[in-house]
Protein backbone atom coordinates (compact mmCIF):
# COMPACT_ATOMS: atom_id res chain seq x y z
CA UNK A 1 0.00 0.00 0.00
CA UNK A 2 1.60 3.35 -1.37
CA UNK A 3 2.99 5.31 1.75
CA UNK A 4 2.20 2.92 4.09
CA UNK A 5 4.97 1.34 6.29
CA UNK A 6 5.21 -1.60 8.43
CA UNK A 7 7.35 -2.93 11.49
CA UNK A 8 8.46 -6.36 11.11
CA UNK A 9 6.18 -6.80 14.55
CA UNK A 10 3.31 -5.76 13.21
CA UNK A 11 3.31 -6.86 9.84
CA UNK A 12 3.87 -10.42 11.32
CA UNK A 13 0.66 -9.90 13.82
CA UNK A 14 -1.46 -8.85 11.06
CA UNK A 15 -0.41 -11.76 9.02
CA UNK A 16 -0.55 -13.88 11.50
CA UNK A 17 -4.12 -12.61 13.18
CA UNK A 18 -2.51 -11.53 16.07
CA UNK A 19 -4.09 -8.81 18.30
CA UNK A 20 -2.78 -5.72 17.24
CA UNK A 21 -3.67 -2.15 18.90
CA UNK A 22 -3.14 1.45 17.12
CA UNK A 23 -1.85 3.76 18.98
CA UNK A 24 -1.46 7.53 18.12
CA UNK A 25 1.13 9.95 18.28
CA UNK A 26 -0.23 13.05 19.26
CA UNK A 27 0.37 11.84 23.35
CA UNK A 28 4.08 12.29 22.21
CA UNK A 29 4.70 15.87 20.60
CA UNK A 30 1.59 17.79 21.68
CA UNK A 31 0.12 15.91 25.22
CA UNK A 32 3.13 15.84 27.67
CA UNK A 33 6.24 17.63 27.89
CA UNK A 34 9.80 16.13 27.81
CA UNK A 35 10.24 13.01 29.55
CA UNK A 36 7.01 12.22 30.37
CA UNK A 37 5.78 12.53 26.84
CA UNK A 38 8.40 9.30 26.21
CA UNK A 39 8.08 7.44 29.27
CA UNK A 40 4.30 7.79 28.79
CA UNK A 41 4.11 6.39 25.19
CA UNK A 42 6.61 3.41 26.05
CA UNK A 43 4.52 2.34 29.23
CA UNK A 44 1.33 2.91 26.52
CA UNK A 45 3.40 0.68 24.64
CA UNK A 46 3.93 -2.05 27.56
CA UNK A 47 0.08 -1.70 29.08
CA UNK A 48 -0.77 -3.01 25.70
CA UNK A 49 1.63 -6.19 25.45
CA UNK A 50 0.15 -6.72 29.60
CA UNK A 51 -2.98 -7.22 27.99
CA UNK A 52 -1.92 -9.92 24.91
CA UNK A 53 -1.32 -7.48 22.29
CA UNK A 54 1.12 -5.73 19.62
CA UNK A 55 0.99 -1.99 20.18
CA UNK A 56 1.43 -0.01 16.35
CA UNK A 57 1.96 3.47 17.43
CA UNK A 58 1.41 5.70 14.06
CA UNK A 59 3.26 7.96 13.22
CA UNK A 60 4.57 9.68 10.03
CA UNK A 61 8.36 9.81 10.05
CA UNK A 62 9.92 11.98 6.96
CA UNK A 63 7.21 11.32 4.51
CA UNK A 64 6.44 7.93 5.90
CA UNK A 65 3.36 6.46 7.19
CA UNK A 66 4.52 4.19 9.35
CA UNK A 67 2.57 1.70 11.32
CA UNK A 68 4.63 0.29 14.57
CA UNK A 69 7.41 3.23 15.11
CA UNK A 70 10.55 2.30 16.71
CA UNK A 71 11.95 3.17 20.66
CA UNK A 72 14.32 5.22 19.36
CA UNK A 73 11.46 7.34 16.88
CA UNK A 74 9.65 8.08 19.96
CA UNK A 75 12.88 9.18 21.30
CA UNK A 76 13.46 11.17 18.25
CA UNK A 77 9.69 12.56 18.46
CA UNK A 78 9.58 13.31 22.04
CA UNK A 79 12.36 15.29 22.02
CA UNK A 80 12.08 17.13 18.98
CA UNK A 81 12.06 21.05 19.73
CA UNK A 82 7.97 22.36 19.61
CA UNK A 83 5.95 23.03 16.78
CA UNK A 84 8.40 20.97 14.80
CA UNK A 85 6.36 18.19 14.27
CA UNK A 86 3.03 18.73 12.65
CA UNK A 87 0.23 17.75 14.29
CA UNK A 88 -1.60 15.40 11.95
CA UNK A 89 -5.27 15.03 11.07
CA UNK A 90 -7.20 14.07 8.37
CA UNK A 91 -6.46 17.20 6.02
CA UNK A 92 -2.83 17.20 7.08
CA UNK A 93 -1.73 13.87 6.00
CA UNK A 94 -1.47 14.58 2.30
CA UNK A 95 0.62 17.31 3.24
CA UNK A 96 3.19 15.41 5.57
CA UNK A 97 3.50 12.75 3.09
CA UNK A 98 4.19 15.23 0.66
CA UNK A 99 6.40 17.27 1.87
CA UNK A 100 8.42 14.08 3.50
CA UNK A 101 7.53 15.53 6.78
CA UNK A 102 7.36 14.66 10.29
CA UNK A 103 4.15 14.51 11.94
CA UNK A 104 1.93 13.15 14.70
CA UNK A 105 -1.40 11.78 14.23
CA UNK A 106 -4.30 12.46 16.14
CA UNK A 107 -7.60 10.74 17.22
CA UNK A 108 -8.53 10.90 13.62
CA UNK A 109 -5.77 10.83 11.91
CA UNK A 110 -4.69 7.32 13.66
CA UNK A 111 -8.47 6.26 12.99
CA UNK A 112 -7.73 6.68 9.00
CA UNK A 113 -4.47 5.00 9.31
CA UNK A 114 -5.60 2.27 11.20
CA UNK A 115 -8.20 1.55 9.09
CA UNK A 116 -6.45 1.00 6.04
CA UNK A 117 -3.74 -1.22 7.56
CA UNK A 118 -6.22 -3.74 8.77
CA UNK A 119 -5.91 -2.83 12.89
CA UNK A 120 -9.66 -2.60 14.39
CA UNK A 121 -8.74 -0.84 18.00
CA UNK A 122 -7.44 1.25 18.89
CA UNK A 123 -6.17 3.32 22.20
CA UNK A 124 -6.34 6.76 23.04
CA UNK A 125 -6.60 9.24 26.03
CA UNK A 126 -9.62 11.52 25.65
CA UNK A 127 -11.09 12.17 22.04
CA UNK A 128 -11.71 15.87 20.74
CA UNK A 129 -14.80 17.58 20.77
CA UNK A 130 -17.09 20.37 20.82
CA UNK A 131 -15.56 23.49 22.37
CA UNK A 132 -16.79 24.99 25.12
CA UNK A 133 -17.62 28.94 24.87
CA UNK A 134 -17.35 27.86 20.87
CA UNK A 135 -19.98 25.64 19.58
CA UNK A 136 -18.98 26.05 15.99
CA UNK A 137 -15.26 24.66 16.65
CA UNK A 138 -15.79 20.92 16.45
CA UNK A 139 -13.09 18.24 16.50
CA UNK A 140 -12.26 16.02 13.41
CA UNK A 141 -12.24 13.18 15.60
CA UNK A 142 -15.96 13.42 16.20
CA UNK A 143 -16.33 13.11 12.05
CA UNK A 144 -14.04 10.81 11.38
CA UNK A 145 -15.29 8.78 13.73
CA UNK A 146 -18.96 8.64 12.12
CA UNK A 147 -16.85 7.40 8.68
CA UNK A 148 -14.03 5.00 9.66
CA UNK A 149 -14.84 1.93 11.36
CA UNK A 150 -12.21 1.77 13.98
CA UNK A 151 -13.22 0.90 17.73
CA UNK A 152 -11.54 3.77 20.06
CA UNK A 153 -11.36 2.71 23.41
CA UNK A 154 -11.10 6.23 25.44
CA UNK A 155 -11.61 8.00 28.73
CA UNK A 156 -14.43 10.00 27.00
CA UNK A 157 -13.97 13.23 25.46
CA UNK A 158 -11.44 15.52 27.60
CA UNK A 159 -13.20 17.07 30.11
CA UNK A 160 -12.71 20.93 29.09
CA UNK A 161 -14.59 20.50 26.14
CA UNK A 162 -18.35 20.99 25.83
CA UNK A 163 -19.61 17.55 26.39
CA UNK A 164 -23.43 17.32 26.24
CA UNK A 165 -23.01 19.04 22.42
CA UNK A 166 -19.83 16.58 22.27
CA UNK A 167 -22.53 13.58 22.31
CA UNK A 168 -25.25 15.68 20.08
CA UNK A 169 -22.78 15.46 16.94
CA UNK A 170 -21.54 11.65 17.82
CA UNK A 171 -25.36 10.86 18.08
CA UNK A 172 -25.69 12.84 14.80
CA UNK A 173 -22.63 11.45 13.41
CA UNK A 174 -23.97 7.71 14.24
CA UNK A 175 -21.55 7.03 16.66
CA UNK A 176 -22.27 4.34 19.11
CA UNK A 177 -20.79 5.22 23.18
CA UNK A 178 -20.15 2.21 25.34
CA UNK A 179 -19.61 2.54 28.95
CA UNK A 180 -17.20 0.02 30.43
CA UNK A 181 -18.24 -0.71 33.40
CA UNK A 182 -20.04 2.48 33.47
CA UNK A 183 -23.72 3.65 33.19
CA UNK A 184 -22.46 7.46 32.33
CA UNK A 185 -19.56 9.15 29.83
CA UNK A 186 -16.07 9.20 31.63
CA UNK A 187 -15.17 13.06 31.62
CA UNK A 188 -11.23 12.08 30.89
CA UNK A 189 -9.57 12.94 34.03
CA UNK A 190 -12.98 12.47 36.08
CA UNK A 191 -14.61 9.55 36.11
CA UNK A 192 -18.20 10.52 35.24
CA UNK A 193 -19.42 13.62 33.52
CA UNK A 194 -23.19 12.71 34.82
CA UNK A 195 -24.14 11.96 31.19
CA UNK A 196 -25.83 8.72 29.37
CA UNK A 197 -24.20 6.79 27.11
CA UNK A 198 -25.82 4.14 24.88
CA UNK A 199 -24.91 0.78 26.78
CA UNK A 200 -23.11 -0.28 28.85
CA UNK A 201 -20.66 -3.55 28.64
CA UNK A 202 -19.26 -5.18 31.63
CA UNK A 203 -16.64 -7.13 29.44
CA UNK A 204 -13.79 -7.38 26.74
CA UNK A 205 -15.72 -9.70 25.50
CA UNK A 206 -19.11 -8.29 24.90
CA UNK A 207 -17.08 -5.09 23.58
CA UNK A 208 -15.55 -7.67 20.78
CA UNK A 209 -19.32 -9.09 20.13
CA UNK A 210 -20.28 -5.25 18.98
CA UNK A 211 -17.27 -4.80 17.47
CA UNK A 212 -18.05 -7.77 15.17
CA UNK A 213 -21.52 -7.47 14.53
CA UNK A 214 -20.61 -3.93 13.53
CA UNK A 215 -18.64 -5.13 10.69
CA UNK A 216 -21.28 -8.37 9.89
CA UNK A 217 -23.61 -5.45 9.34
CA UNK A 218 -20.82 -3.25 6.94
CA UNK A 219 -21.53 -0.01 9.02
CA UNK A 220 -19.13 2.45 8.17
CA UNK A 221 -18.86 4.54 11.37
CA UNK A 222 -16.81 3.74 14.37
CA UNK A 223 -17.78 2.75 18.31
CA UNK A 224 -16.48 4.60 21.19
CA UNK A 225 -15.58 2.47 24.48
CA UNK A 226 -14.98 4.85 27.04
CA UNK A 227 -13.25 3.76 30.18
CA UNK A 228 -13.33 5.93 33.17
CA UNK A 229 -10.20 6.67 34.57
CA UNK A 230 -8.74 4.35 37.61
CA UNK A 231 -10.57 5.65 40.83
CA UNK A 232 -7.37 6.25 42.84
CA UNK A 233 -6.13 8.68 40.55
CA UNK A 234 -8.74 10.25 39.44
CA UNK A 235 -9.41 13.97 40.16
CA UNK A 236 -12.60 15.10 41.69
CA UNK A 237 -15.39 16.72 39.56
CA UNK A 238 -14.78 20.02 41.63
CA UNK A 239 -11.41 20.35 41.59
CA UNK A 240 -11.17 19.62 37.71
CA UNK A 241 -13.92 22.01 36.93
CA UNK A 242 -12.66 25.08 39.05
CA UNK A 243 -9.47 24.41 37.07
CA UNK A 244 -11.30 23.85 33.60
CA UNK A 245 -13.47 27.23 34.02
CA UNK A 246 -10.21 29.44 34.72
CA UNK A 247 -8.19 27.93 32.04
CA UNK A 248 -10.82 27.94 29.62
CA UNK A 249 -11.26 31.92 30.85
CA UNK A 250 -7.37 32.65 30.49
CA UNK A 251 -7.24 31.29 26.73
CA UNK A 252 -10.34 33.74 25.37
CA UNK A 253 -8.91 36.65 27.19
CA UNK A 254 -5.53 35.55 25.57
CA UNK A 255 -7.48 35.25 21.95
CA UNK A 256 -6.14 31.76 21.72
CA UNK A 257 -8.57 30.00 19.38
CA UNK A 258 -8.32 26.81 17.13
CA UNK A 259 -6.41 23.48 17.34
CA UNK A 260 -4.13 25.79 20.30
CA UNK A 261 -6.98 25.68 22.76
CA UNK A 262 -6.73 22.43 23.41
CA UNK A 263 -3.36 21.90 24.34
CA UNK A 264 -2.97 25.67 26.01
CA UNK A 265 -5.74 24.73 28.34
CA UNK A 266 -4.74 21.02 29.11
CA UNK A 267 -0.96 22.43 30.32
CA UNK A 268 -2.96 25.17 32.54
CA UNK A 269 -4.91 22.52 34.33
CA UNK A 270 -2.25 20.80 35.52
CA UNK A 271 -0.31 23.75 36.74
CA UNK A 272 -3.86 24.67 38.58
CA UNK A 273 -4.31 20.94 39.85
CA UNK A 274 -0.48 21.00 40.86
CA UNK A 275 -0.05 17.89 38.52
CA UNK A 276 -2.91 15.88 39.61
CA UNK A 277 -4.31 15.97 36.15
CA UNK A 278 -1.28 15.04 34.33
CA UNK A 279 -0.77 11.93 36.79
CA UNK A 280 -4.68 10.72 36.11
CA UNK A 281 -3.93 11.61 32.11
CA UNK A 282 -1.19 9.38 32.22
CA UNK A 283 -2.72 6.39 34.64
CA UNK A 284 -5.94 6.36 31.82
CA UNK A 285 -3.37 6.23 28.89
CA UNK A 286 -2.04 3.10 30.58
CA UNK A 287 -5.94 1.73 31.42
CA UNK A 288 -7.04 2.41 28.23
CA UNK A 289 -4.47 0.55 26.00
CA UNK A 290 -4.59 -2.79 29.01
CA UNK A 291 -8.59 -2.97 28.25
CA UNK A 292 -7.97 -1.83 24.10
CA UNK A 293 -5.34 -5.05 24.13
CA UNK A 294 -8.15 -7.54 26.06
CA UNK A 295 -10.49 -6.53 23.71
CA UNK A 296 -8.29 -7.08 20.11
CA UNK A 297 -8.12 -10.33 22.25
CA UNK A 298 -11.28 -11.42 22.58
CA UNK A 299 -11.90 -10.17 18.81
CA UNK A 300 -9.38 -12.36 17.13
CA UNK A 301 -11.16 -15.42 19.32
CA UNK A 302 -15.10 -14.38 17.50
CA UNK A 303 -12.98 -13.91 14.32
CA UNK A 304 -11.54 -17.49 14.46
CA UNK A 305 -14.35 -19.14 14.69
CA UNK A 306 -16.08 -20.76 11.19
CA UNK A 307 -19.52 -19.16 10.30
CA UNK A 308 -22.50 -21.51 9.56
Amino acid sequence: MMNLHFSEEVATALANNQPVVALESTVITHGLPYPQNRDTALSMEQAVRDGGAVPATIAVLEGRITVGISPSDIERLASAPAGSVRKCSRRDLPIAVGLGEDAATTVAGTMIVANMAGIRVFATGGIGGVHRGHPFDVSADLIELGRTPVAVVCAGAKSILDLPLTLETLETQGVPILGYQTDTLPAFFTRSSGLPIDARVESAEQVAHIIHAARELEAKHGILITVPCPEDIAVPEEVAEKAIQQATEEADAQGIHGKEITPFVLGRVVELTEGRSMAANRALLRNNGLIAAQIAGELVKIQAVPTV
